[in-house]
């Protein structure tokens, strides 16, 4: 793949997040929103201690979260896009659509998935804001773990498949994958820090939507930049639809 082909996958990449961050916008403000000002509520109500807002929550949820939530999409599509120049027939033979759609599923698991598994999402009033920077770090931890574990079980896989079979090599790969990041959860640090009197339901149910933004965020960002990708690396199709005009 020549560098031009790559600058215009990246382009395009940096296009399907801004997309894709744009419907995670919306879904983190109908799913997202209303659990964090019940969680804000609840901290209020149950705090003596009243600190100066130096933001105000008003502009948190609106021109704070959109800035965050898009440049966030832009940013992993830019990445996305050049993880997919490097996967693309090397995976399978799948074409651009598959390939950027199998990407978004495996990156919403290693990035996502794995990480919220072992250190979920907390609302802003749970936790303790002396262990913000310990938590940060085991929390990019998982996630570098969990991306070189996905990246060395696929050259696991491969490796086995002209012995085992595509379908026994991804097997043993996948089960490797588990028992791994199986024994780095036994491992690293349990951090549990929600208070005992905070309601289970409210936090499993922003924890449900925070997995929910990530979901619609990758799925939105797959079908957008494979369509993309599509129309570019096969274009005959595209252009042998096209109406030939008749000679005079």
């Amino acid at each position: 793949m020549n560098s031009a082909t790559v600058r215009n996958l990246l382009v395009r990449g940096m296009l399907a997040g801004l997309a894709a961050g744009v419907l995670a916008l919306i879904a983190a403000y109908v799913l997202g929103e209303p659990h964090i000002d019940k969680a804000i509520g609840f901290e209020e109500a149950h705090s003596h201690e009243h600190g100066v807002e130096v933001v105000s929550r008003s502009v948190q949820s609106t021109a704070g979260l959109a800035t965050g939530v898009l440049l966030y999409g832009v940013a992993f599509g830019g990445i996305a896009a050049l993880a997919f120049c490097f996967a693309l027939g090397r995976v399978g033979r799948f074409g651009p659509r598959a390939t950027a759609l199998l990407l978004s599923g495996c990156a919403l698991l290693t990035v996502y998935v794995v990480p919220f598994l072992k250190y979920p999402a907390n609302p802003p009033s749970v936790g303790d804001p002396d262990t913000i920077g310990k938590r940060t770090t085991l929390y990019f931890l998982m996630m570098v773990l969990s991306v070189l574990l996905a990246v060395a079980a696929t050259i696991l896989g491969k490796r086995l498949a002209p012995g085992l079979g595509t379908w026994w090599a991804t097997v043993v790969a996948v089960a490797a994958f588990a028992v791994v990041i199986g024994l780095a959860f036994q491992f690293l640090p349990v951090v549990n820090e929600v208070p005992s009197h905070f309601p289970a339901t409210l936090l499993w149910r922003f924890r449900l939507s925070a997995l929910a933004i990530q979901t619609v965020l990758w799925g939105g960002f797959g079908l957008a930049f494979g369509e993309l990708a599509e129309r570019l690396l096969n274009p005959g199709p595209v252009a042998a639809g096209r109406a030939v005009p008749a000679a005079h």
